[in-house]
């Protein structure tokens, strides 16, 4: 897989170089909420946010992007690796206090 820059993404220093690099990163601590504090009715499943420990973020959410793809604003792209993915208001806003000013 061709690295960042050369499909059109400035990578930032310490960032996964290269999509199949982020195996080697581990999750270091949830943003946010557990989802028993949300709301979920199991406890086990809903949309998740995590730092890794590269310093970027996992998301997990409702894979959206046949339905979104299409609505791409003309200065958003997204690669063929890359999915659309949603996560409801809530899980967001809980996640705001932990996630960095830089």
């Amino acid at each position: 897989m061709a690295p960042l820059e050369t499909r059109g993404c400035a990578p930032r220093e310490g960032t996964a170089q290269v999509r199949d690099d982020v195996s080697a990163f581990r999750i270091t601590r949830r943003l946010g909420d557990p989802p028993s504090l949300r709301g979920s009715a199991t406890g086990e499943t809903c949309p998740d946010l995590f730092e890794l420990s590269n310093g970027d973020f996992a998301i997990i959410g409702t894979e959206a992007t046949a339905d979104l793809d299409p609505h791409l604003p003309p200065d958003a792209a997204r690669a063929d690796y890359e999915r659309i993915v949603v996560i409801d208001r809530d899980t967001l806003i809980r996640a705001k206090r932990d996630i960095p000013d830089a």
